[in-house]
């Protein structure tokens, strides 16, 4: 049943113009960051809305019942590494805060939502072990940007912990990797097709 309806048609639609809207919105939230960001940065700074736009990419091919496998590995791995990576951190702000902070709470209801869409979608993803390799890259490459150019975002008053979070976020890196590669590329991993009519 689950299945079924992730492979709607009319479900995909609304889940693309859903991803969309929150891409849009991603980059205007990054918009004072960048303000200050050198412009050789600027492609991997907002990293959250950039991860949903691989995946709302992806989705357009799945709406012509194709399929793009470079932006499903990009919009896979993203999803999860970076939707977990803002729930732990917004967890973490608030415990540094000693209190609960509602803006807060809302990144981590989306950003969890962007860990789950990703995870939901795998039986459906069709890359192969190249293009699980560039979007390893590209996740790893925006950790040296982050962590070694000071590039991450902006969580007031957690700079301070800046290399226990570049620690973390390389563990999470690889654990997301590994997850993704059980998911899709290891041999046994269940596999779903798009249904030829609507």
């Amino acid at each position: 049943m689950l299945y079924s309806l992730l492979a709607n048609r009319a479900f995909l639609r609304v889940l693309f113009f859903g991803n969309l809207l929150g891409a849009i919105y991603g980059y205007i939230w990054y918009l004072p960051q960048l303000q200050m960001t050198e412009p050789r940065f600027w492609l991997f700074v907002p990293d959250s809305p950039t991860a949903i736009l691989f995946f709302t990419l992806a989705l357009v091919a799945f709406i012509g019942k194709k399929h793009w496998p470079l932006m499903e590995a990009l919009g896979f791995v993203c999803l999860v590494k970076y939707g977990l990576w803002a729930v732990g951190m917004n967890i973490f702000y608030m415990v540094d805060q000693g209190m609960l902070v509602w803006g807060s709470m809302a990144l981590i209801l989306s950003h969890g939502f962007m860990a789950v869409e990703g995870i939901l979608y795998a039986p459906f993803y069709r890359f192969r072990i190249g293009h699980f390799m560039i979007a390893a890259v590209w996740v790893f490459h925006n950790d040296v940007i982050d962590y070694l150019f000071g590039q991450m975002p902006i969580y007031m008053g957690l700079e301070k912990f800046l290399p226990e979070i570049g620690y973390a976020t390389f563990w999470l890196t690889v654990a997301v990797l590994w997850f993704v590669y059980e998911k899709t590329i290891k041999k046994g991993h269940l596999t779903l097709e798009f249904p030829h009519d609507e």
